[in-house]
């Protein structure tokens, strides 16, 4: 019998084919020793983080959630959200072991067998609500992004139980009830600094109405400063809820065209204000661009909850912050149109917001 031969993955062709196509994602690729950057992921000049625009001494906000109900702890958070769009919480009150086990959970199901990972794939998925990816918009991007994702819309508990990867689901399922608290907290605070006094039905819809939830893997990368993990934008939820792990690469934008590292705390999570919050308040709270970069040396994880409304919400300023005659900043829009905007292009830092300007 013939001896096999590995087919060398060089040609251009081949990289998109094995790493987008075929489903083996970056981490397959990472996994062939690769001891340079394929060219499909060499991103432009422009895109690529130096040390001349970080802030070492600049952090976002961190804020103990300890006393929940003192004002100032709803104070900062506010602050927090008009200053910067992006904080951290502590003592928020899910038990350090809630947020390891979904730790585990994520390097769990990424260090699966390939053919199981693609059982998840958007031509083998049993629901649309369960994807596994790799990059943002691989058809759309002209550099592709050094990241693998599983994506997870919860419909109910029945549903996840179902058909969600039996490798993650369980822990992913209790992370997202220890969290459901602290988004009900965080948005009482937000909604009262603009003038909601009570989050009604409508209301609870628009901000809280559906919720997506990442997987993020970032595999150890060649030449990790030519290309990036995620690359500038801001997200298009109402809020961001982020468990990161101690590895970094998260970083916030600054002042001009600085970018400030978002340093791990264990048993933090990190908060950051979405395009659909900044509509809903007519600007007041901001969202923020972010970017993760590649590690040459560790891999990485993350998992955001995406708190979002419904897709068939129409969302604009609140009439509560228009009031006293502000000036509305942004129209109506259908939620389902502003998310389809953002999701059929490449990153693009804050250009997804143009779509709901006056």
């Amino acid at each position: 019998m013939d001896p096999i031969v590995a087919t060398p993955i060089s040609e251009p062709s081949n990289i998109t084919d094995f790493v987008v196509t075929n489903r083996n994602g970056v981490k397959g690729l990472s996994e062939l020793g690769l001891k340079t950057l394929p060219k499909q992921y060499i991103q432009p000049v422009e895109e690529r983080i130096t040390v001349s625009n970080i802030l070492p001494q600049e952090s976002i906000p961190i804020i103990d959630m300890s006393n929940w109900d003192e004002p100032k702890v709803s104070e900062s958070i506010c602050d927090a959200a008009e200053k910067w769009g992006f904080f951290q919480i502590i003592n928020h009150g899910v038990p350090i072991e809630v947020l390891e086990n979904v730790k585990d959970a994520t390097h769990r199901f990424f260090n699966l067998p390939a053919e199981e990972k693609r059982k998840y794939s958007k031509e083998n998925s049993p629901s649309n609500s369960v994807r596994f990816g790799t990059s943002f918009s691989p058809e759309a991007e002209k550099a592709l992004e050094w990241k693998d994702y599983l994506s997870m819309f919860y419909v109910s508990e029945d549903e996840a139980s179902a058909l969600w990867p039996s490798a993650c689901k369980d822990q992913v399922l209790e992370y997202m009830r220890g969290s459901e608290p602290v988004i009900q907290r965080l948005l009482e605070a937000l909604m009262k600094r603009i003038n909601v006094k009570e989050i009604d039905e409508t209301k609870e819809s628009l901000l809280i109405g559906s919720k997506r939830i990442n997987l993020n893997y970032y595999p150890i990368c060649p030449n990790p400063e030519l290309t990036v993990g995620i690359g500038r934008h801001s997200d298009v939820s109402t809020l961001t809820i982020l468990l990161q792990d101690d590895i970094g690469g998260l970083y916030v934008r600054g002042n001009n065209d600085s970018w400030v590292h978002v340093e791990p705390i264990s048993g933090s999570l990190v908060i950051n204000v979405g395009d659909a919050l900044q509509i809903m308040s007519n600007g007041r709270y901001k969202s923020i661009e972010h970017r993760v970069v590649a590690n040459g040396s560790k891999s990485r994880i993350s998992v955001p909850i995406f708190v979002n409304p419904r897709p068939n919400d129409m969302i604009g300023p609140f009439p509560e912050v228009l009031a006293g005659g502000e000036k509305a900043l942004y129209k109506q829009v259908l939620y389902s149109n502003y998310v389809r905007h953002f999701f059929k292009k490449a990153h693009d830092g804050k250009k997804t917001i143009e779509f709901a300007k006056i």
